[in-house]
């Protein structure tokens, strides 16, 4: 939701500093790469409980995220290079859920489980819809210059952030939050059915 008003604030000041990793020869893979790594070691350190320690690496994790395309865009773009990016986003967005549920499967398990199944169905909306997008030649460019068509939602990269970080200052509200926060996703998915209902069903 928030993602494209955000985007014009921070696009110059991770354009500058992506030009500073590409003068030093640093790949958009490598950028991409490196922040799953320190996504995954921020899910093994909740896992371990200690979720405050887990902000660093979790928000470090964030900005090579952001860091990745500008760092592309000071070379050549290719297709693979947005594949992967995307791969590993999902991967992170489920690495943290589960080192939650890791933390305390008994409690935390069956509200993880929910809080994941919601990622999966926001997921398989938002690919589904690149795809049609891609077929029908649409672009966007309002939450960054993209490898697919990003299509808004209540819940999007942005939101998905400040959700981590509230569970890793407040771990013992797990169970509220992963149900509000997933009751949104499947939201967000559902109106990205709806759209492309809207727009592709007389193409």
């Amino acid at each position: 939701m928030f993602d494209a008003k955000i985007r014009p604030l921070i696009d110059p000041i991770l354009n500058a500093q992506g030009a500073r990793l590409a003068a030093f020869g640093v790949t958009a893979n490598q950028v991409t790469v490196a922040g799953l790594a320190l996504g995954l070691v921020s899910a093994v350190m909740i896992a371990l409980g200690l979720t405050y320690w887990a902000l660093v690496p979790l928000l470090a994790s964030r900005l090579a995220d952001g860091l990745d395309g500008a760092v592309a865009r000071c070379h050549a773009p290719s297709d693979f290079g947005g594949y992967l990016d995307i791969v590993c986003d999902f991967v992170f967005y489920g690495a943290v859920p589960l080192g939650f549920v890791a933390l305390a499967p008994e409690i935390n398990g069956l509200a993880g489980a929910f809080l994941l199944c919601s990622f999966y169905a926001n997921g398989a909306s938002f690919l589904g819809y690149a795809v049609l997008a891609e077929k029908h030649d649409m672009q966007t460019a309002a939450r960054g210059v993209k490898t697919l068509y990003f299509t808004g939602g209540i819940l999007e990269g942005a939101e998905t952030i400040g959700f981590f970080v509230l569970l890793c200052v407040w771990p013992q509200c797990f169970i509220p939050l992963a149900y509000v926060f997933g009751g949104l996703c499947f939201a967000t998915a559902l109106s990205r059915v709806l759209l492309a209902a809207r727009v592709f069903s007389n193409r």
